[in-house]
Formats: structure tokens, sequence, C-alpha cells
């Protein structure tokens, strides 16, 4: 069920309270994150990762651009075009790594695992076509945010699987931030960017406990 932020971070703005949200509840802190990152993960389990992402974010039209047709918050179709841009480098690059990793790991509850990953992305496509302006800019840049984390298992893969790591075509941090704060620039759009941005981080980290669940029945922990 999606739920409204228990803080609307009036004593920040918008990017603070999406940064916070980061903190609290992004992918940086998950442990199968930093398991995949560190110390030599299975192979099987950056496997598993990379596929689970594709099902995610790698078909196009993602959820930038379902924001960007949407066209909520008219003020922001500029700046979601230009992600846009630098999301279509970043399927190529999944696209180049799926190859790479060979086929999903045999795992049970395989059927179970589609079925999930499913109903993630129709979440996120949700929260990108919704109406109320900034809960889609917010959900954007909480993907922008969290993608840092991603890149970090993404770029491990290519290494372990002899793929070049691809420069991000993304804007930078700063410019996102300067983006975030100037479409939160009323309460109602700081609250309606937080709950896009709560709502995405909560998809992300139901993404990694899936995979370290996973990988825990694989005997991959």
């Amino acid at each position: 069920m999606i739920s409204q932020p228990a803080s609307n971070g009036a004593q920040g703005g918008a990017w603070d309270l999406l940064v916070r949200l980061a903190a609290a509840d992004g992918s940086a802190s998950h442990p199968h994150l930093q398991r995949l990152t560190q110390g030599g993960p299975a192979q099987r389990n950056l496997s598993d990762a990379v596929h689970a992402i594709c099902a995610v974010h790698g078909d196009h039209p993602g959820m930038v651009e379902e924001a960007q047709n949407r066209d909520a918050q008219p003020e922001a179709h500029h700046w979601l075009v230009a992600v846009s841009q630098g999301f279509a480098v970043e399927r190529s690059y999944l696209a180049q790594l799926l190859a790479a990793v060979g086929p999903l790991p045999s795992t049970p509850g395989q059927s179970e695992t589609a079925s999930a990953l499913i109903a993630e992305r129709h979440t996120l496509e949700m929260l990108a076509r919704s109406d109320r302006a900034g809960c889609a800019t917010g959900a954007v840049g909480a993907l922008l945010q969290d993608w840092t984390q991603i890149r970090r298992v993404l770029d491990t893969a290519a290494m372990r699987f002899g793929v070049d790591v691809w420069r991000s075509a993304l804007p930078p941090e700063t410019e996102i931030a300067e983006a975030i704060a100037a479409f939160g620039d009323t309460p109602a759009r700081e609250r309606a960017i937080a709950f896009g941005a709560q709502q995405l981080f909560a998809q992300h980290r139901g993404l990694w406990s899936l995979l370290e669940a996973r990988a825990s029945a694989r005997g991959d922990l």
C-alpha cells in the first residue's frame, strides 16, 4: 500500500528532504547491495541483479518517459527530456551487461519473482503517470539519487564479466538538486515530491530484499 510520507520537510526544501529520505530508505544501506559491491560476491548474485534491474528499468518507455509524457508539472518537462536522454545511455549499458552475464540463475520461486518484478514496474509507472504535480518529479529525482547505488552494482558486474564500464550520461547531482528544489517551490509540491521519492525508495529496497531472498534460496549468501 502507498502511504504518505511522515514529514513534509518544511525546514529544508524538496532536495534536502529527498536526500534525507535516501539516507533513511534508499538503496545504499541495504545489506544485499553492500554484499554485491564488496568482497567478491558470487557471479550468480550479480547476474541475478542485472536481470532484475533490466526487468524494472531496462525497457523503453520507462518511468522517466512516462513522467515526461504525462507532463503533470510542465516546468519540469525540459529537465525530464534531458534525464530521459541520459537513461537511454543507461539502458544501452544494461543491455550490454545483460548479454554478458548470461541466463537468469536457476532459483526456486521463479514465477513469483517474475510477478513481483512486473508489479514493481507497474507501481513505478503509476507514480510516473500521477496527475499530482511533484509526485512524478519526486520519483524521478529519487531514481537519479538511487541510481548512483545501482550503478555500483552494474559497474561491479561489468568488471566481473569483462565489460567496459560506461561513463554515466545522467545529470550531475548539483543540477538534480537545483531542479528538485525549484520544482518543490510550494508546500504542496514539496509534499508531492517527498511522496514520489518515498515510494521509489520503498520499491527499490523491496527489489534488493527480493534478490537477497533469491540468493539465500540458491545458497549463494
